[in-house]
């Protein structure tokens, strides 16, 4: 009986230690706002998105416009007009809402689909430097202080740089 303690005593001991083994993996952290913010390629993709939004603000005024118009003219000859050309200029001007609505909602969905195609491979370019450093230096873990879920730190060793030079930045 004493030996079998002893042998469990033993195992739980090699299996503590093993533990204690693995706790001790090296753990690093990084800011991507700022990785991202130092990256040539967000001021390039910025612009372009940029230059985007404003086609699409641009198309959007001149639906508006175009349906301003079509309101004023039907309210300033409303008191002149037979029933059945009312009655073709009110769906004229539903007409238009419906497409400008249609148009607002198509704007939104394709500003997202743009801002996807812009990012994703920036975001990915980052991602995959901050890999390569954490792979290269032996991180086992690598956390981003600028998402939710780390509330204190203290210590753990800032890959920033690191990732910097690995995309030859500054």
């Amino acid at each position: 009986m004493k030996r079998l303690f002893k042998i469990a005593l033993v195992a739980g001991c090699l299996f503590f230690a093993g533990n204690v083994a693995n706790a001790q993996q090296k753990i690093a952290y990084i800011n991507s706002a700022e990785l991202i913010k130092a990256m040539p390629e967000v001021v390039t993709a910025d612009k372009q998105l940029e230059t985007y939004k404003t086609t699409l603000d641009t198309d959007g005024k001149t639906m508006y416009s175009e349906y301003q118009a079509k309101v004023q003219d039907y309210q300033s000859k409303e008191k002149t007009l037979s029933d059945a050309m009312k009655e073709m200029k009110i769906k004229e001007i539903q007409d238009l809402e419906k497409r400008i609505q249609e148009f607002q909602q198509k704007a939104g969905e394709n500003f997202e689909k743009k801002r996807g195609e812009l990012y994703d491979p920036i975001l990915k370019k980052a991602e995959d430097a901050v890999k390569a450093v954490a792979k290269e230096k032996g991180y086992a873990y690598v956390f981003d202080t600028t998402q939710p879920g780390i509330v204190y730190f203290d210590g753990g060793i800032n890959i920033l740089a690191d990732v910097k030079t690995k995309l030859g930045l500054k």
